[in-house]
Parts: C-alpha cells; structure tokens; sequence
C-alpha cells in the first residue's frame, strides 16, 4: 500500500509540476531552447566533397593542305631519221636520167586597173575691164583739186554681174582726198563696163579690184 501511494503521489505531483511549468512559461521557454539548436543543426552543411574540373576536348587540328605538284612534261619522241637506199637505182645504173617533166606554164598576172585621176579644177576667170570696145572712161579730174595740186591712187572693189556692169563699189584705199575718191566711185558704177568673169567658160558673178590714178600733167 504504501508503494502504491508513493507512486500516485509521484504521478500527482508529476502533473501538478507540469500544470505549473505551463503557468509560469517554463516549458514554453524550453522548448524554444530546445528548437534553435535544432534548427542549426539542420542549417549546418557538411562540407562538399571537391570536384575536379574535367578539362575541355582537344580542339580538331586542321587538315594539311597538299602541296600541289606540278606533272613533268613529256619529251617528244625522237622522230626517225630516213635512211638512203643503198641500192642504185635502175637509171643511176645505166648512167641515163630521166627526163624532167615540163614546168607549168606562167600565167600573165593581168593588167591592172588604171586609177581615175582626181577631176581637173574649175577654171575661174576673173572680170576684167581692159577690153578694147569697153571704151571706159577716165574719171574728171575734180577742178578744186587741179587747182590745188591735190594727186593719188583710189584702189576700188567692184562686183561684176554676169552682164558685165557693177552693181556694187567700195573703196579698198583712199587717195587721200574725199574729191578724188568720190571722182573714181562714181564714174566706175555709173559708166564703166566690164567682161564678166567666168566658171570653166560660163559667166558667173564675182569681184575684181581696179586701181584709178589721178596725176597732174603738165
């Protein structure tokens, strides 16, 4: 009996206790104790083992590139070489020839062909006034002029038409007197006369220069 009491005394007391630790927090306080150090060791890692790189393929070397060899070129064969018949020939025996057969006839290469020569130029005949039945007379001789002892050459540019008359006068160079040209100008276009040029025989129109000289005689 007293066995039996001393064990639910024990067992009494045991919950007594622990309803106190509840109270009091002391279990609480054990168990978060308790949990930390669970919680390390579960955080604590063993150490890795080490693993050894494994080091990267070769790379593929490249193929040598053959070296390109050049055919020897062939000699030509030897051409043979004719030999001389040691035989005389029949003719060559009998000390005769033979006759050679006659050369081809030359043909005559045939007469060229003569280039045409280049056509003669035309002939070109100038005007002229020094025909015996033009009966041109010479300029008067300005009196003022006379008087003043005033001389010169009037050279003219005169345009023949086919008819022979001047249709156009110009003074090349003066005399050096206004009087003395205009004496000249105006007695070749309104009375001289000219034979026309002309183009291989037929009258063309064309220009002719005519010198006139007025001079004092005494």
């Amino acid at each position: 009996m007293d066995r039996r009491l001393f064990i639910v005394i024990a067992v009494v007391g045991f919950h007594v206790l622990g309803l106190w630790a509840l109270q009091t927090g002391l279990l609480r306080r054990a168990v978060e104790l308790v949990v930390p150090v669970q919680v390390m060791a579960e955080f604590i890692e063993l150490p890795q083992p080490q693993v050894t790189p494994t080091p990267p393929p070769p790379q593929p070397q490249p193929a040598p590139v053959p070296k390109r060899v050049t055919p020897p070129v062939p000699r030509p064969a030897p051409q043979p070489v004719a030999i001389a018949d040691p035989t005389p020939s029949p003719t060559a025996a009998t000390g005769t020839t033979e006759p050679q057969p006659p050369a081809p006839p030359m043909l005559a290469a045939p007469p060229m062909a003569a280039e045409p020569s280049p056509p003669a130029p035309p002939k070109i005949v100038l005007p002229s006034s020094d025909a015996a039945h033009l009966n041109n007379p010479q300029p008067p001789y300005p009196k003022l002029s006379s008087r003043l002892g005033e001389t010169g050459v009037v050279v003219l540019r005169v345009r023949v038409e086919i008819d022979g008359t001047p249709s156009q006068v110009q003074i090349l160079e003066s005399s050096g007197y206004d009087r003395l040209d205009q004496a000249a100008l105006t007695t070749v276009k309104n009375l001289w006369r000219f034979v026309p040029g002309t183009k291989d025989g037929t009258p063309i129109p064309s220009w002719v220069v005519q010198q006139l000289r007025f001079e004092i005689t005494k």
